[in-house]
């Protein structure tokens, strides 16, 4: 894909990435959030629940989430409640954001980002997306110019590979320029009250 951007490995922390989405509706224990991800079907979350665990020791330790309290009901164990600070906030918009708007061979990410797209303003998930098709596009002409470069007598076996990621980047430029279509139309929106985005809210009520 050429010069095409990269991902960093904290944009690939999907189990981080998903408790600062989580936290951005409120205070959460880890449990409860284990729970969301499960019953909302974050299957890109994966190594749970211990990959879990883990992303939050290490969200706690950098700053991006604080410990609100320590609670415990009947002969439940303690449970710590963490927030979300201004610095996890900060890092959760530009982690989605380059999910969105960064192609990469692994469509788990893409998938992650687009379950978390919620976490950003329209406008701004339009951003992350036109730049996403436009990376798309530029890979599209790299690969149909190698293809055209190729000897005449070159057996087309040898072919196949590009021939397919010229046809997987081309049916995810169309799809993401599709999704800009409704973006842009006002077809595809979301509320900026986040809470609204999890129905299954009051299913859990027993958890807290």
């Amino acid at each position: 894909m050429g010069a095409m951007a990269r991902l960093r490995r904290v944009d690939r922390d999907l189990a981080a990435v998903t408790v600062l989405a989580l936290l951005l509706q409120g205070p959460r224990h880890t449990y409860e959030m284990h729970r969301l991800i499960v019953d909302t079907h974050k299957d890109f979350v994966t190594g749970l629940p211990r990959r879990l665990y883990h992303a939050v020791e290490r969200l706690e330790r950098d700053g991006l989430i604080g410990v609100v309290e320590h609670s415990r009901a009947g002969s439940r164990p303690e449970r710590t409640i963490y927030r979300l600070t201004e610095q996890g906030r900060s890092a959760l918009t530009d982690r989605v954001y380059r999910l969105l708007a960064t192609p990469d061979r692994d469509a788990t990410l893409l998938v992650a980002g687009l379950s978390l797209i919620g976490c950003l303003p329209v406008d701004r998930a339009g951003q992350a997306l036109a730049e996403r098709a436009e990376a798309l596009a530029r890979a599209v002409r790299q690969t149909e110019d190698q293809l055209r470069s190729v000897p005449a007598e070159l057996p087309r076996v040898l072919l196949l590979e590009a021939e397919y990621e010229l046809t997987r980047l081309g049916a995810e430029r169309d799809w993401v320029r599709a999704r800009l279509a409704e973006l842009d139309s006002g077809e595809l929106a979301w509320p900026a009250d986040l809470r609204r985005l999890m129905p299954i809210e009051e299913a859990l009520d027993d958890l807290t």
